[in-house]
């Protein structure tokens, strides 16, 4: 009996096509750089599970895709930065450094497994001036991207990203941040979600200690206000 034969080329063009249609599926998540900081927002419907969180003093993580796995890939993300900073000392903890760890286990996945993991993610440091903040982006099949500016993972990414290029002015103010990031979000739709559909935090460099909050309701239904 003559064995299934499938040839490489197409095991990777099907795994990718698997992983992309899983993420597709996805609410879009996006990062926009801003005069104090950097800003995280993604549209979430569930009350209990968070798309974006803090990794260490100055970094965070968002993702999109299916939760599970990005869920695992964070806690991985915090054990590395906890280890790698008691071992050596905080300042050697980067998103650089982070980022490159998630493309290797993303791409080993991607790589070795049958099933690929279903997930794009976003790494974000803030730096101590608006032109050392760090930001990537690293996609289902290990892939990473430096990105400037703002980026976007999820859902209608593509779309997303257009309106953020069409729109984006270096270094806005939190509330103009967040209003560009609320009609990116909206841009497949053209629905800007309800406030308790929304996670927003962001990395502020003002802030003594530990950089990153979470924004309240209020915070963003006054960006809705305006935006509207």
């Amino acid at each position: 009996m003559i064995p299934f034969y499938v040839s490489p080329e197409q095991m990777m063009q099907d795994k990718a096509d698997y992983a992309r249609k899983g993420i597709a599926k996805a609410w879009p998540t996006v990062a926009v750089e801003y005069s104090d900081g950097v800003l995280l927002l993604a549209e979430n419907h569930s009350a209990i599970l968070h798309k974006i969180c803090e990794i260490y003093d100055r970094i965070a993580f968002a993702g999109a895709g299916k939760f599970s796995e990005f869920e695992s890939l964070r806690q991985a993300g915090i054990r590395h930065a906890d280890l790698k900073g008691y071992a050596y000392g905080r300042q050697d903890v980067t998103a650089r450094s982070l980022a490159n760890a998630y493309s290797q286990a993303i791409g080993e996945a991607f790589s070795q497994q049958v099933k690929p993991l279903e997930v794009e993610i976003l790494v974000a440091q803030v730096g101590a001036a608006p032109d050392s903040n760090e930001l990537y982006k690293i996609s289902f099949d290990g892939s990473i991207q430096d990105e400037k500016g703002f980026s976007a993972v999820g859902g209608e990414a593509e779309q997303v990203r257009e309106l953020l290029r069409d729109r984006y002015n270096p270094f806005p103010s939190l509330a103009e941040a967040l209003r560009l990031g609320i009609q990116a979000i909206a841009r497949p739709t053209g629905q800007s979600p309800a406030p308790d559909h929304l996670e927003a935090a962001v990395l502020d460099r003002n802030r003594s200690g530990r950089k990153f909050r979470f924004l309240q309701e209020q915070e963003i239904s006054q960006a809705l206000s305006a935006a509207g």
